[in-house]
């Protein structure tokens, strides 16, 4: 493999990032991680994060993973965090016994999160809570027997369990300054 890019001008410098770029990335990372919200959405969780009392980063962070794709996600009903948004507006999810079908709907300390009695033979279901590739974090407590999650906490940062380094700091940045 090469050490330069393809084509006639690959190997010229590459010019360093700027800090605009920088941070540019690193939202663009968190974002896509989060299966893509709007970047209304995504604004949105940021607005509230700084309102909030504390490390706007952590709790940026904090906010993202209360959203239910991601409790799905984390709970290991499905394997990617597209999936569980997709599974989520599909209405394959009750939370509280009450069946929910919005993505970015906010789950709460005490919540139940459970995957639906139909849809429980799903192979993308049974496929994922098979696999031993993921490790349910510390904030949910999960019962696979039952299809079942329990939204315990709201996660710090260090609870997360990203499989790449994320910077939300960058990103609190990035919208401080615009």
């Amino acid at each position: 493999r090469r050490e330069y890019g393809p084509g006639q001008h690959g190997q010229r410098r590459k010019s360093k990032l700027s800090d605009f770029g920088t941070q540019l990335r690193a939202k663009q990372k968190l974002n896509g991680y989060y299966a893509d919200p709007t970047e209304k959405q995504f604004r949105r969780i940021y607005a509230e994060a700084e309102r909030l009392r504390g490390d706007t980063s952590e709790l940026l962070v904090g906010l993202l993973e209360k959203r239910l794709d991601a409790v799905v996600y984390r709970a290991k009903f499905v394997p990617t965090m597209f999936a569980a948004r997709q599974f989520v507006n599909h209405g394959h999810v009750q939370v509280n016994g009450q069946r929910v079908n919005i993505a970015s709907y906010r789950v709460k300390e005490g919540d139940v999160i459970q995957v639906r009695e139909k849809s429980r033979q799903l192979a993308i279901v049974l496929e994922a809570t098979g696999s031993p590739e993921r490790d349910v974090p510390d904030y949910l407590s999960v019962d696979h027997a039952k299809m079942t999650a329990e939204f315990v906490r709201t996660p710090a940062l260090g609870d997360v369990p990203y499989p790449v380094m994320m910077e939300p700091n960058l990103v609190v940045e990035f919208y401080a300054k615009n």
